[in-house]
């Protein structure tokens, strides 16, 4: 029988559709923590208020897959862009096929290959950050070094698993289970270490396997329960939003949420994934990708392209940022706040261009607040949306948002559904 979006979501009811409370009861969600995506319910709705029949669904942001996996039980083929190589593996694993017997012995095989695996991990971690592994720097680390061995036996077994989607999904498992076998804690915030860990019982190798059999287990019965879903296919293309979404086939819809300009740099979230898996293998990778995210940070040096006319909120906002009675933390902000809008635009005109006439684009915007001054996304887009050949048709509260502890820590900056129309 085939099983429904209802069957997955189970009728739930959430007081905003613009952020991710509640999805950890929902199968394959709980792969990995995103505190930062939106309900799968605003795919639903976006798909069901559509003006054109809606047959392939473009997330040029994949994130955690939200509007991949949706899409798939509300008959959609989804097609996702993500630049970040361990959510990209994600998405691919929750939205492909598998056969049950088949994983239970690509398990099998990972843990012998393990145990026959003798790593030091100090010198196999050896390009990630010199904290990754015990002794670390000045007496803190985040990994132990007996669970820093294990997983690296691990990873570096991942090649005995001969079928291909069996691996990708067993290296997301292992990357899920990274944060509990670890000293520190994952927020939307970055990591920071746990309270007293020095003091907490040390774990071990087998305790990894333990944890990796039950996220397996776990996995095994959300593809199980949730395989015969409406659309089996989709299409996940790896790589900058920016460089990439104007060059795709085209569609009828587009769902996201970009990452917010509020100067956090989305990558950090996911840093024990990306070295302990493999994904970055020396200071220059981690760059690379840095630099392949929209300019919605000032973390790492670049050049940031030039604000967009055509926007008297921007205009102002700038102003305001680059007035001199502005303390800012740091003087890039306002470049970074001008490029953002100058990526943001360029992204709707290429996603625009994959419409046909009255398609929709559906994105989840947040505001920002910097030295008391509020950076308006959704009014800003609004003014933009004409340059893209767009016209805003709603302009929706999600929620409101805390801001920084620097500004006060009050909940008043503003999360937005902003929906244009071709």
């Amino acid at each position: 029988m085939e099983v429904t979006f209802a069957d997955w979501t189970g009728g739930r009811a959430l007081p905003s559709l613009g952020t991710n409370a509640g999805a950890l009861q929902l199968p394959f969600q709980t792969w990995r923590n995103f505190k930062e995506a939106f309900a799968p319910e605003l795919v639903a709705r976006a798909i069901e208020e559509s003006r054109v029949p809606v047959r392939r669904c473009l997330d040029p942001f994949g994130g955690s897959g939200t509007t991949a996996l949706a899409c798939q039980f509300l008959g959609v083929k989804p097609v996702t862009v993500e630049v970040n190589p361990f959510l990209a593996d994600l998405i691919a694993a929750k939205l492909a096929s598998y056969r049950l017997s088949s994983i239970s012995s690509s398990l099998a095989t990972l843990l012998r290959a393990a145990n026959r695996n003798r790593i030091d991990p100090v010198t196999y971690f050896a390009a990630a950050p010199a904290t990754f592994v015990e002794p670390g720097i000045q007496g803190r680390w985040i990994f132990d070094r007996e669970v820093a061995a294990r997983i690296a036996s691990l990873v570096e077994s991942l090649d005995h698993i001969p079928d291909t989607a069996n691996r990708r999904l067993l290296r997301v498992l292992i990357g899920g289970i990274l944060a509990e076998t670890s000293n520190v804690t994952i927020s939307g915030k970055g990591r920071r270490y746990r309270q007293a860990w020095h003091l907490r019982r040390r774990r071990g190798a087998a305790e990894v396997d333990e944890l990796l059999c039950e996220a397996v287990e776990r996995a095994a019965s959300d593809i199980v329960c949730y395989a015969n879903r409406a659309e089996r296919r989709y299409k996940v293309v790896r790589g900058d939003a920016r460089r990439i979404a104007g060059s795709i086939a085209p569609v009828d819809l587009a769902i996201f949420s970009p990452p917010y300009p509020n100067s956090f740099d989305y990558t950090d979230v996911y840093n024990l994934e990306l070295w302990a898996l493999g994904y970055l293998n020396g200071r220059s990778a981690n760059t690379r990708l840095r630099l392949s995210t929209l300019a919605s940070h000032v973390q790492i040096n670049r050049i940031f392209p030039t604000a967009p006319r055509g926007s008297r909120t921007l205009a102002k906002t700038l102003a305001a940022l680059g007035s001199p009675e502005r303390t800012l933390w740091n003087r890039n902000i306002p470049a970074m706040v001008g490029g953002y809008f100058a990526e943001m635009l360029g992204i709707v005109q290429a996603v625009r261009g994959l419409l046909p006439p009255n398609g929709q684009i559906w994105m989840v915007v947040g505001d920002s607040r910097y030295s008391g001054v509020t950076v308006s996304v959704a009014t800003i887009l609004s003014e933009l949306a004409s340059q893209a050949g767009c016209r805003v048709v709603l302009k929706e509260a999600c929620r409101s948002m805390r801001s920084s502890a620097q500004q006060g820590g009050d909940a008043t900056l503003k999360e937005t559904l902003l929906v244009l129309s071709v």
